[in-house]
């Protein structure tokens, strides 16, 4: 205890630094971690829709090709209509992964137990070199 007191900045600077440490995996399982790749594997494999939580003007100027577009204040009202199916995979996406986010809790309260957050959002679907689509 006497060196904890006597040296309180390194014992801070060491808490300090294990937090940093520690915050890329808190973020990731907050943020999503869904690589594009992945998701093009669960659309190929399992047909998981791609639901993009961008406001529709935004949808329209540009999104990831084959979504679908719900934005995130009707998604509690418009996702059971969009996708029928439950048990298949959902993978939200928009802009850059902040909204999707918040959409998943949302998602897995209507019951998409398998709903996901594309990592990065369009930003990394169009970094992968996919498919982009504009209305």
């Amino acid at each position: 205890m006497k060196f904890i007191i006597d040296n309180w900045s390194l014992f801070f600077i060491a808490i300090a630094s294990g937090g940093m440490l520690l915050w890329p995996l808190v973020r990731g399982a907050a943020g999503g971690s869904l690589t594009p790749a992945g998701a093009v594997q669960l659309i190929n494999r399992e047909k998981a829709v791609l639901v993009d939580v961008s406001e529709t003007e935004e949808f329209a100027a540009s999104h990831a090709g084959g979504a679908r577009n719900v934005p995130l204040g009707e998604l509690e009202t418009r996702l059971p209509a969009v996708v029928k199916n439950k048990s298949v995979p959902v993978i939200l996406v928009c802009p850059t992964g902040g909204r999707a986010g918040r959409a998943l809790p949302i998602a897995k309260k209507l019951g998409y137990e398998k709903a996901q957050v594309l990592a990065g959002g369009l930003k990394a679907w169009k970094e992968a070199n996919l498919p982009i689509e504009r209305a």
